[in-house]
């Protein structure tokens, strides 16, 4: 699932690409038809993240409202200007913000026509460039959105609905805080949302009602990061660590939000650096390390159910 960082990277994508002109909306397969309707021809003015939700403003004050849930993906296509990615995830080098190809054989040849095509979800993917405009949907694109350059096509969201200005305010208001919105002020709501529930701190984590943002991956991490217990009830977690806890979900919310990638390690230089923005295995502490030793003291990683995902953390560490 994506998580917070994924989202407003999207949402910043929207703004570089989306804002100012007006906007054929369609719904190529066809359960978004009377949404696309309302939204058809007006121009974009405003992208906004909210945790794991994205806002698109249309200029006759109504919203998208997307959540993209467990299987949601973005594809973008046309002349759109693509963050720096990891070597994976580009196929080639960067030079400024624009991805080239290694070699004259490549997609991302300096050659080649520029109608970039990146994949938008948990990861971020190139794809090869387009050789026909606009291109023809694939798949069961829920929604389109198609400037005269460039195109975005949703498949597979949890949500997808017009919204009125007050309907994304109720929206918003039942979500907790997330701290590229709400800035250092989100700190007290988040410590007063945790030490009313005697709830374990692994399981509101991700309750996006108490913090919005955090999936799976940033939970064990953040978890194993403030070595707290996952099963410990939220109001009996001090006050201070909660505070640390939040401060650190700002810091790697702004890594994710700038790298694209979920590195929770710290301190990794030269080849680890390397490793760990190429492969998942070498970038976090915990997460997805089932058995394996702890990279701080060697006991077996632990895995259980909570919230209905699988939590990881160190039994020793983490007590």
């Amino acid at each position: 699932m994506p998580e917070g960082h994924s989202v407003h990277r999207i949402a910043r994508q929207f703004a570089r690409s989306f804002v100012g002109p007006p906007v054929q909306v369609s719904s190529p397969q066809g359960r978004f038809a009377q949404g696309a309707a309302r939204l058809d021809g007006h121009a974009i003015v405003e992208s906004r993240a909210v945790g794991k939700q994205m806002f698109l403003e249309f200029d006759h004050h109504l919203w998208l409202r997307v959540h993209l849930g467990m299987y949601g993906a973005w594809d973008f296509a046309g002349d759109i200007v693509v963050d720096a990615l990891s070597p994976a995830e580009r196929g080639g080098r960067v030079t400024g913000d624009r991805v080239v190809g290694a070699n004259e054989d490549s997609p991302w040849s300096i050659g080649a026509p520029r109608r970039t095509r990146l994949r938008m979800a948990e990861s971020e993917k190139l794809q090869p460039e387009l050789q026909e405009w606009p291109p023809a949907p694939v798949g069961a694109v829920r929604v389109r959105l198609l400037t005269p350059v460039a195109v975005a096509d949703l498949r597979g969201p949890t949500a997808c609905e017009v919204q009125t200005a007050e309907e994304v305010d109720a929206t918003i208001a039942k979500l907790g805080p997330d701290p590229l919105v709400d800035g250092p002020a989100g700190e007290d709501v988040f410590v007063e949302n945790v030490r009313k529930r005697n709830v374990a701190i692994g399981q509101l984590l991700m309750d996006q009602e108490v913090v919005a943002g955090i999936g799976n991956v940033y939970r064990a991490e953040l978890l194993f990061r403030a070595r707290l217990d996952p099963y410990r009830p939220g109001k009996d977690v001090p006050v201070e660590l909660l505070r640390e806890l939040w401060r650190d979900w700002s810091y790697l919310l702004g890594v994710g939000v700038e790298t694209g990638q979920m590195l929770t390690m710290d301190g990794l230089t030269g080849e680890d650096l390397d490793r760990a923005k190429a492969s998942r295995d070498d970038r976090h502490w915990v997460y997805h390390r089932t058995g394996e030793p702890c990279r701080v003291c060697g006991t077996p990683i632990a895995m259980a159910e909570m919230a209905g995902r699988n939590l990881y953390w160190c039994p020793k560490d983490q007590t």
